[in-house]
């Protein structure tokens, strides 16, 4: 147990002073007894026939004095809370065909519009991540339930180099498993270092968890996407990708040369139909708000730090009022 005021613990010195206290009154009036023995009056006052009886109730009446002073030190314990939960990691492609405007004003932009729209309407309790990937994969956001975190970080992608759509399952992997300890948070336009392999971990661990899968699907480098599906949904994670661009395609001008690019919907479709996901089209930007309606919060226990004054305060009462009950039944006065 730890205290938020502990030098409010001080403040128990009064309890033995007021004990101490207690037992000179008590013994001032045995004398006086003694003296004035023969008055049968003041000995059935002082209630010599009650013998321990007569010091239950001043001992509750400390006892509580004692809880109300912990009680004002703020105490905190760590509980186990059980807590409905969900993850979603928006994984965004930023290579370099995210520039093409076939969307307007790019391709880039409309997944950050999209995303956005679909993290403010999110409940509170849905933790959000985001990861980038374009020839490797790398986390910009651990999941948090700070929204206005999260678009920060969205705000900050821009168009890199290749695609590796499996990196970016993988890094997204490797985020829902927040129990790993390893923490990115950040974005750079450095090369990026080769995304880790996930560790193994039971099938059907994450069921709360989707990931969002925002790209144009054209994948161009290692690992193979399907092979990292897999995994996702081995692991319980479903994939909802969303294609951005059109099916027609657009000719980026890239270093002088010209690049034909196109969405590529029917890889797109194979991973989350093999994750148990759905496809949306990016041009359909609401249906992105029925992700969350598949998705199955779990009930998990966590254990949190949490301040127990009310605690304290209600037993404090509690032992006060056994105390005047007590005292009123064999003294009909309050001690």
């Amino acid at each position: 147990m730890t205290f938020i005021w502990p030098y409010m613990l001080f403040s128990l010195i009064l309890v033995p002073l007021l004990a101490g206290a207690y037992l000179l009154v008590q013994r001032r009036r045995r004398r006086i007894l003694e003296e004035y023995g023969n008055f049968g009056l003041l000995q059935a006052a002082a209630g010599t026939t009650l013998g321990i009886r007569r010091y239950i109730p001043p001992t509750l009446f400390l006892a509580s004095l004692a809880i109300f002073m912990i009680a004002l030190a703020r105490p905190q314990m760590v509980v186990s809370l059980p807590k409905e939960e969900g993850t979603v990691i928006l994984a965004f492609d930023v290579s370099g065909s995210m520039a093409a405007t076939d969307l307007k004003p790019t391709r880039l932009d409309a997944a950050k519009a999209a995303a956005q729209d679909f993290i403010q309407r999110q409940p509170a309790t849905v933790q959000i991540g985001v990861v980038a990937f374009s020839d490797s994969g790398f986390e910009i956001q651990t999941p948090t339930i700070d929204k206005n975190t999260v678009l920060a970080a969205i705000n900050r992608l821009t168009p890199q180099r290749g695609t590796s759509i499996g990196n970016g399952i993988q890094v997204a992997l490797k985020a829902i498993d927040t129990g790993s300890g390893d923490t990115a948070n950040l974005y750079s336009s450095l090369p990026p270092t080769p995304a880790p392999t996930p560790t193994p971990v039971p099938k059907g661990t994450y069921t709360s968890a989707v990931i969002v899968l925002l790209t144009d699907g054209e994948n161009n480098m290692q690992p193979n996407p399907l092979t990292a599906a897999q995994t996702a949904a081995d692991q319980g994670v479903r994939i909802y990708t969303v294609g951005i661009g059109s099916a027609a395609g657009t000719t980026l001008h890239i270093n002088g040369f010209n690049v034909f690019t196109k969405l590529d919907e029917a890889t797109l479709q194979q991973i989350s139909l093999l994750t148990g996901g759905t496809y949306f089209n990016a041009q359909n930007a609401q249906d992105l708000l029925k992700i969350y309606d598949n998705l199955n919060p779990s009930l998990v226990i966590k254990p949190e730090k949490t301040e127990v004054t009310s605690l304290f305060a209600g037993a404090g009462i509690l032992v006060m009022l056994i105390g005047g009950v007590f005292s009123l039944l064999w003294f009909n006065r309050l001690p």
